[in-house]
């Protein structure tokens, strides 16, 4: 979404990213180096020599974290910008971007994808501390100094202003999704692999991490061994191990490696219903941009996750999948008969969705997040426009 965003604006604006040292996808990286500069698409990326340790380890992850900000901020102090935009990772992110806008005297536009400290603590990745309540206190004063703050739902928002932020500065721009030309094969060999010789795939595909309602998924799921039906996680992060040690055993739950962007559609068009997921105490601290994704698949979705959440509201007045507890496994594992139960009524949900998609085009929300930095830049004298994210 980074780099979409970049593309976007690139199209009328020069536009500069600060980065760190890839340390997800393997094949993203590098020997090291200082300073990496490189234009894509329109726009210019500096990666900084930060460490790239695994990010499945908490404390390496921190070092990837600090080696960069440490990197980071003497190059946006150098470089002549109009405006700053700032993304919540690493989680301090935000506390950096609005401090380097504060010493430049620049606008600065918060982009908040997940809220920290809120979702470290929700997440149980940290215990509440003193250095928490003032980490907070940081992000409270960034959030205030913010221009306009962009969020990624309306749950989200409201947790936004409930931590004393105007409500002018906060608006909703979701990820949205690209919608597709045409379905995806059905024999694809991502498709197959994905489904083995399951009679109905219950399908979760992307980030392993620490938002969702994973125990509750996986002992819902050990109700159905040997019965024809599969839980499949497409994806890797923070929690798959953990996860595949609670599911050790069962043969009804598989986990399988993240694939290849071009396959993105025929892994989506492999599940018969698609899990998404978030834990109990997370609603608005986190808002996963699979939802749309998995709308414009066109595959009805079970949201294992809190009835005020977005990913909830949008499911049922759409009517395209169900909502289940996340702290029930037996409401889970009844959601999924329900739906396996019913081919016709899953066909007419997976038809819901992607009517759905259609209102969460990229597209539109792309142009949208460009209005926002454009209405922040003139609210400041102008200058070359110039923006550094």
């Amino acid at each position: 979404m980074a780099a979409s965003v970049a593309e976007t604006l690139s199209k009328r604006h020069r536009v500069t990213i600060l980065a760190g040292r890839p340390s997800y996808d393997p094949s993203e990286r590098y020997p090291y180096s200082f300073l990496r500069r490189d234009a894509r698409n329109g726009f210019v990326v500096e990666r900084v020599g930060s460490t790239a340790f695994s990010r499945h380890r908490m404390r390496r992850r921190v070092a990837n974290y600090l080696t960069y900000v440490s990197l980071v901020v003497p190059r946006a102090l150098a470089l002549k910008v109009d405006i700053v935009l700032a993304m919540t990772d690493p989680p301090f992110a935000g506390i950096v971007g609005a401090a380097i806008a504060r010493t430049k005297r620049l606008p600065f536009v918060y982009n908040i994808r997940d809220l920290y400290p809120d979702m470290a603590i929700g997440g149980e990745i940290v215990r509440p501390r003193s250095w928490v309540s003032g980490w907070e206190r940081l992000h409270r004063k960034a959030l205030c100094q913010a221009s306009r703050i962009i969020v990624l739902g309306e749950d989200m928002r409201e947790l936004i202003l409930s931590k004393g932020v105007s409500a002018d500065q906060v608006v909703v721009i979701r990820d949205g999704t690209m919608l597709p030309v045409s379905p995806a094969p059905a024999d694809h060999p991502a498709t197959c692999e994905i489904r083995g010789s399951a009679k109905f795939v219950v399908l979760h595909a992307g980030n392993l991490g620490f938002y969702g309602a994973w125990s509750t998924i996986i002992e819902a799921a050990k109700s159905f061994d040997g019965d024809g039906g599969q839980l499949v996680f497409v994806g890797d992060g923070a929690n798959r191990a953990r996860l595949e040690v609670l599911s050790r055993g069962y043969s009804c739950i598989r986990f399988l490696p993240f694939r290849p962007g071009n396959e993105v559609p025929c892994v989506m068009a492999a599940g018969d219903v698609h899990v998404v997921t978030i834990r109990r105490g997370l609603s608005g601290i986190v808002v996963p941009s699979k939802l749309y994704s998995t709308l414009a698949a066109g595959r009805p979705i079970l949201a294992v996750a809190p009835e005020q959440c977005d990913v909830a509201r949008i499911v049922r007045e759409n009517e395209c999948g169900l909502v289940a507890d996340p702290d029930s496994p037996a409401d889970v594992a009844a959601a999924i008969r329900v739906l396996r139960s019913d081919p016709s009524r899953l066909k007419i949900m997976g038809e819901r969705a992607g009517e759905a998609a259609k209102k969460y085009a990229r597209v539109t929300e792309l142009e949208k997040f460009t209005e926002v930095i454009e209405e922040a830049a003139r609210s400041h004298p102008p200058g070359g426009r110039n923006l550094a994210a």
